[in-house]
């Protein structure tokens, strides 16, 4: 491999035009507002939309009296654990067609399909008669998060400079923030008059305003970001890596040279050619399994999973259930949900503060290890609850609050900084997809197993599992996670190959 020419100039932040570059990351980051959007608005319309289609409570079939093995397939094979998990399997197809897409037509026009997808699917899915009408519309959503949620932050990594790239990148995860965020404030908006009587009375709540029409409110209202992203999709200018390795140099200089002048162009333009030497633009499938680059695959693979089975998506999938099972009503459910969304919000921005002046690998360190001390107190309060002690509702709030902000102002952003980083510019989309397609794959199985785990070992065993798990992940973090601060995506591939 060719080394990075170290001679030519790098120019400073004062030479980068940073105004231009955030708008266009910001643009970018809209696709990781839609993707928090649509993933995190079915937790707060849950008990309409099922009470509209009639579906059976995952949770009692599962802790019903049958055989062990049949409550497990009843919660498999359940309506609502598959309306719950459907866009997820749309989301694995989406990330791993990702990579494939963006490596042969370019980064810029799978952002904009994605932003299409989003719209035809949340206008779709507000006028969904039926079930099957719904999943489909909601498997098709899946796909346009998967696109995202691969695109968007490898867009963001190849067009930002190296001493910004952390925070830029962070700007991603703040949209997806900020698209939970949005779900959780207009679920609210829209739920929060639920009469307590309704809660418990799924026939009645099927035939108020809520149960045929609030719920359709909530999903179409992501049309309108939809649209937005859309249209601004086709005005930014495509990757200039990507450019480099189709062979289209000139427009990949003069983007280069608008983002931060000629030394910038000139310096990255040098980097960039030296890692893309006798290179094309299709990537062999074997070029992922070829020495270091195993090592490196399996590492994007292992964060991409751990940010998942860490357990904290738990929370924003299973909220509603969660504040129930602590004794609020739908109404005070929904407003805890949107509790949970400003910590996640507030927190985001302590990460992207940190993330290029302290390191991906402290922060990274200290969300598995609070996450291990929140979940083990989380076990035991429930622990205590189950063997008749007092365990006040507000103690679950508060912990959920603390493990959401840990979670934010850690694994949350930098697991997608670090992912978007390590991989070598011949293969980041390929790498990219496949890494994201695991980390899809960990969601859906963390959505489906823990109402199995919760009503067959209870939910202080459930929550001790991901302490395990955060353990697991701090050993591996510690040991073999590099430091990639202020580093270029070019020095960055040069060091993991050796």
């Amino acid at each position: 491999m060719t080394s990075v020419n170290p001679s030519l100039p790098r120019p400073t932040l004062g030479r980068i035009n940073i105004t231009y570059v955030a708008i266009i990351a910001s643009v970018a980051a809209l696709g990781g507002l839609l993707f928090g959007y649509d993933w995190v608005v079915i937790g707060g319309a849950a008990s309409f939309y099922q009470a509209y289609f009639h579906l059976a409570d995952t949770t009692q079939a599962a802790a019903s009296t049958a055989p062990f093995f049949d409550k497990i397939w009843s919660a498999i094979v359940s309506p609502t654990g598959w309306a719950q998990s459907c866009a997820l399997l749309g989301c694995l197809v989406g990330a791993l067609v990702s990579g494939a897409l963006s490596d042969r037509f370019g980064r810029k026009l799978v952002l904009t399909t994605s932003a299409a997808i989003f719209l035809i699917s949340s206008v779709f899915i507000s006028f969904s008669g039926t079930f099957t009408a719904f999943v489909c519309w909601r498997f098709l959503g899946g796909v346009g998060i998967g696109l995202a949620s691969t695109i968007s932050p490898m867009y963001i990594s190849e067009i930002s400079p190296a001493k910004i790239r952390g925070v830029l990148v962070a700007i991603n995860q703040l949209t997806i923030v900020i698209g939970i965020l949005a779900a959780q404030f207009i679920n609210w908006g829209i739920g929060h008059g639920v009469p307590s009587a309704l809660t418990n009375d799924p026939t009645a709540l099927a035939a108020s305003w809520w149960g045929t029409t609030a719920w359709r409110w909530m999903f179409g209202a992501c049309a309108v970001p939809s649209a937005f992203f859309f249209i601004c999709s086709l005005f930014v200018p495509e990757s200039p890596r990507w450019l480099v390795k189709a062979g289209e140099k000139e427009r990949a200089s003069r983007i280069l040279t608008r983002i931060g002048g000629a030394d910038h162009a000139a310096s990255e333009m040098a980097d960039i050619q030296a890692t893309l030497v006798n290179e094309t633009r299709r990537v062999r499938l074997g070029e992922l399994f070829e020495g270091r680059m195993t090592v490196v695959l399996g590492m994007g693979i292992f964060l991409a999973v751990f940010q998942q089975w860490c357990g904290i998506n738990v929370i924003f999938n299973y909220a509603e259930q969660i504040f129930k099972d602590a004794g609020y009503d739908i109404s005070g459910a929904l407003q805890n949900i949107v509790a949970t969304g400003l910590v996640n919000f507030l927190f985001t921005f302590v990460a992207m503060g940190l993330v290029d002046r302290v390191g991906r690998k402290p922060l990274m360190l200290f969300g598995a290890a609070a996450l291990t001390l929140i979940y083990s107190v989380i076990g035991f309060g429930y622990h205590l609850k189950a063997a008749g002690g007092q365990a006040p509702s507000a103690m679950f709030l508060v912990l959920v609050l603390l493990a959401i902000a840990a979670y934010a102002m850690s694994l949350a952003p930098v697991t997608w900084v670090i992912i978007s980083e390590i991989f070598p510019n011949r293969i980041r989309g390929t790498a990219m997809s496949i890494s994201v397609a695991f980390l899809w794959l960990a969601c859906f199985i963390l959505t489906y197993t823990f109402p199995i785990f919760n009503a067959q070992f209870g939910p202080a065993a459930t929550f001790w599992i991901y302490a395990v798990v955060c353990v697991i992940g701090f050993i591996f973090i510690g040991l073999r996670v590099p430091e990639t601060k202020g580093k270029s995506l070019e020095q960055i591939e040069n060091e993991l190959a050796k």
